[in-house]
């Protein structure tokens, strides 16, 4: 059986107007949950801080809990945490996102860091996805939108997409569909329209980048992989991170990642994709030039090594 996930409901609200009468296990990051303690008033019988993505640490995490609902305050991390343990625990789960940094809040599943690479596991959406957009437009500027690198990453994903496809490389399963092709495009270019409003934090801005993930993570709902918004710019994040740590955002990581795999895919049009991460301050300099090209050189076999969906990635010869 193969299942078709739905995205969570989103309730516009101000923090400072939810009413939780159920116990409250608490999963959260430092900085998200100070940010917005003081406007919530959560009855927390347990809470967790995380900071590693494995499947063996959120297992000791789990250990004493209580509650009737799960609530995430943090980035991807923090998400993808409290998505396997509240599908573990059988319990709902309520995400509150302080920035739109990540698609993660919303997917159906968890990445989990192994043997230098992450793997996707399947856990479940979040029920209700609570979407405050004044405090995510108060939220730090490198972080406030740069999930717009997940939905920007069908530029250089669907083109690995169409590439293997031509190539006789797509597995069953993720044979290439030129309609979803094509609705990939679209939401494309709605999130490079929108990414200087939602870079300074408008609403509407921050709006139409929330639609832009949601209609870009439904899209692969539907067909049941990734590969119209994952490729080569993921595979370098994956691979670069042994080199650079743990320590840099996913969209300092992927951002730079869109741009190189660009280039690497000889696309024209790079300027537009680096004038929308740029108005969404996701910084472009923060990978040495000698990490980039020692990448580059690992890509092809690492990519074989772990198994990715075939691209540009794994032709990177010399």
């Amino acid at each position: 059986m193969r299942r078709i996930w739905n995205l969570p409901k989103v309730d516009l609200i101000s923090l400072s107007e939810v009413e939780e009468k159920r116990q409250v296990a608490l999963v959260y990051s430092g900085p998200a949950w100070r940010a917005v303690e003081d406007k919530l008033h959560l009855p927390v019988v347990w809470k967790t801080e995380v900071f590693e993505a494995t499947i063996e640490n959120w297992d000791r995490l789990m250990e004493g809990l209580r509650g009737e609902v799960v609530y995430s305050a943090g980035g991807g991390l923090t998400a993808d945490t409290a998505k396997y343990i509240s599908a573990k625990a059988g319990l709902p789960l309520v995400v509150i996102p302080t920035a739109l940094s990540v698609d993660a809040f919303i997917t159906p599943a968890s990445g989990i860091r192994r043997r230098g690479c992450v793997y996707y596991i399947e856990t479940k959406p979040p029920e209700t996805l609570l979407l405050d957009l004044d405090i995510i437009a108060a939220g730090p500027a490198t972080i406030r939108a740069a999930g717009i690198t997940d939905v920007m990453a069908i530029a250089t994903g669907s083109w690995d997409w169409r590439f293997a496809h031509e190539r006789g490389k797509n597995p069953p399963g993720m044979e290439f569909i030129p309609w979803v092709y094509d609705h990939a495009q679209r939401i494309l270019n709605a999130v490079l329209e929108c990414a200087e409003a939602a870079g300074r934090g408008d609403h509407e801005g921050l709006k139409t980048l929330y639609d832009c993930l949601a209609m870009e993570v439904q899209l692969c709902n539907q067909i049941g992989h990734a590969r119209p918004e994952e490729g080569t710019e993921h595979y370098f994040a994956y691979c670069v991170e042994n080199v650079m740590g743990h320590g840099l955002p996913h969209g300092d990581l992927v951002g730079p990642g869109i741009i190189l795999a660009a280039r690497w895919q000889g696309q024209a049009g790079i300027t537009r994709l680096e004038s929308a991460l740029e108005a969404c301050h996701i910084p472009l300099d923060k990978i040495p030039a000698e990490v980039v090209e020692q990448t580059r050189r690992e890509l092809p076999a690492y990519c074989v090594r772990h198994g990715l969906p075939y691209g540009i990635a794994h032709e990177l010869n010399g």
